[in-house]
């Protein structure tokens, strides 16, 4: 059971360090942590298999129940085939790589730079399209309440005309009252003035009886 414990504690620590060896940059710490996979895999498989036994070779006077089980065996052996097809492939991609350019990092696709960089624009884009759409509903808002209070001071200018025009005719009407009081005043005032002017007739009747 301790042996079988050791053995995933340990692959699973080759498991981590090859997978954290896989995000670098340079082709010989990706070829690393290939083979580090590998073997942690190898070291997995091996752990789950099943109990330990005889060599599962069928020879007279085997018993079938104590063999182990081949089939782990042979998954380990096709990955350590395939580990080493792999790393011989990625050797020659570092070392192609080291005479081409001096070094062995693996640069940036310019396809996924240009895809970062639509995806980019396509956000700075959505972005300044929706503060287009909010300052044109806000200016939308501001001209439609520009043109509210551009109507009500007109119906109040037209309402002032109209109070305005009122009271001229008021005053006009005051004037003419005015007017014809004055004439009417003065036609008295001259009336009363021929009156006194003129003889009294009971004068002249109690004056010569006198």
């Amino acid at each position: 059971m301790s042996a079988t414990l050791a053995l995933v504690a340990c692959g699973g620590v080759l498991f981590a360090a090859g997978t954290a060896l896989l995000l670098a940059r340079p082709l010989t710490r990706i070829l690393l942590g290939a083979v580090l996979i590998g073997n942690g895999v190898n070291l997995l498989v091996l752990a789950t298999s099943g109990p330990a036994g005889q060599a599962a070779l069928l020879h007279p006077g085997s018993d079938p129940k104590d063999m182990a089980d081949p089939l782990p065996q042979a998954f380990i052996l096709t990955a350590i085939v395939i580990t080493l097809a792999v790393t011989a492939f990625l050797v020659t991609m570092a070392y192609r790589s080291w005479q081409h350019s001096g070094n062995d990092d693996v640069p940036d696709d310019m396809e996924d730079i240009r895809v970062v960089r639509r995806a980019t624009y396509a956000e700075e884009r959505e972005r300044l399209r929706a503060a287009y759409r909010r300052h044109r509903l806000e200016y939308r808002a501001l001209a439609h309440d520009q043109e509210e209070l551009a109507a009500r001071e007109h119906s109040a200018f037209q309402r002032m005309g109209t109070v305005r025009d009122r009271y001229k005719e008021m005053r006009r009407r005051a004037r003419a009252d005015a007017r014809a009081f004055r004439a009417r005043q003065a036609r008295a005032e001259e009336t009363a003035e021929e009156t006194l002017g003129e003889d009294d007739p009971w004068q002249t009747i109690l004056g010569a009886d006198r």
